[in-house]
């Protein structure tokens, strides 16, 4: 009988040292959630959009036929990709119009077109970033850059310009990478030459780009 009684008593203490262990034991450690990070600027695939005034010197003409500085609008968009922070290759798609008086002919003999003119031009760019600006948090944000490129208009109407010129554009300008990370906003100058005809001139565009 005492046995048994002592072997409840030892029963009883192990259970209740036990019980006090489990409600004394810290509870595991939950890990803390990762915070979630965004890149500053976000670089990759892009559109571009550009689009303002588009001027041409000498328009085309035959050997001494009327021409005079005509200017006009250009609008294009761009399909590239950022490599690294400082190059971005692209395609684009470029339209031109540009205004000419009733006594302009261009290229043709007969003289039964007149007046403005315009283009299409598909083509290949490259810019290059050569200095950036850093912000309050040290981002690079503002980016002087050059761009060069080449295309092949196609003119229209064809009365007036018949056959095809090749553009050959080079230029500079200042871009920003606003705090919405995809958008960047820009503004930049160019020369303009179109090779087969001797054509020159020079554009100022306003620029938009998305990349994701």
């Amino acid at each position: 009988m005492k046995r048994s009684f002592s072997s409840m008593v030892v029963l009883v203490v192990l259970s209740a040292s036990s019980f006090s262990f489990a409600q004394t034991a810290a509870p595991p450690k939950l890990e803390d959630k990762k915070a979630i990070t965004y890149n500053e600027i976000e670089r990759g695939f892009f559109f571009e959009g550009r689009g303002g005034f588009w001027g041409v010197i000498n328009p085309p003409t035959l050997a001494g036929g009327f021409t005079e500085f005509s200017g006009g609008q250009a609008i294009g968009l761009d399909l590239g990709i950022d490599i690294g922070e400082r190059i971005s290759p692209s395609l684009f798609l470029l339209a031109s119009a540009n205004r000419m008086s009733s006594r302009y002919t261009g290229l043709s003999t007969t003289g039964a077109a007149s007046g403005d003119f315009g283009a299409i031009i598909p083509g290949a760019a490259i810019k290059v970033r050569l200095l950036g600006f850093k912000d309050s948090q040290e981002v690079d944000r503002t980016w002087i850059y050059l761009r060069g490129g080449a295309g092949v208009a196609f003119y229209s109407p064809n009365s007036l310009l018949p056959g095809i010129d090749l553009l050959v554009t080079a230029g500079a300008g200042l871009e920003y990478f606003t705090r919405l990370r995809h958008f960047v906003i820009g503004l930049e100058a160019n020369f303009n030459f179109m090779a087969l005809t001797q054509s020159l001139g020079f554009s100022v565009l306003p620029t938009v780009k998305y990349a994701f």
